[in-house]
């Protein structure tokens, strides 16, 4: 037997952020693009885009700050919020995994 668990965050009882929109926030940092981060996510741009709208809407404040697309291309970079957020998140799992082992030690003498 396994034990699992999933996290996400809520406001106002809405999602705001989970393990797709996690992924595709670090895949953004890491391509400074969020056109790159949705071919790798295997989602449309306009996909992406509404799952960032979404949140920001929810949240009050930018995840993102975007420049649009010209002659040397466009690009995206996370808001010292998103940073903040996302860094919050990777707290969180690393305890969670620390504690999951934790009761997966326990549940080893049962």
């Amino acid at each position: 037997m396994d034990i699992k668990y999933k996290l996400w965050f809520e406001k106002d009882g809405k999602l705001v952020l989970g393990d797709g929109l996690y992924n595709l926030l670090i895949l953004i940092k890491n391509y400074g693009s969020i056109n790159q981060a949705a071919l790798a996510s295997n989602m449309s741009y306009r996909q992406a885009w509404g799952k960032i709208k979404k949140a920001e809407d929810r949240l009050g404040y930018k995840l993102l700050l975007r420049k649009k697309g010209g002659e040397y291309g466009g690009g995206a970079v996370l808001t010292k919020e998103g940073l903040e957020l996302i860094k919050i998140y990777e707290e969180i799992l690393k305890r969670m995994d620390n504690l999951l082992e934790e009761f997966k030690n326990i549940f080893k003498e049962v």
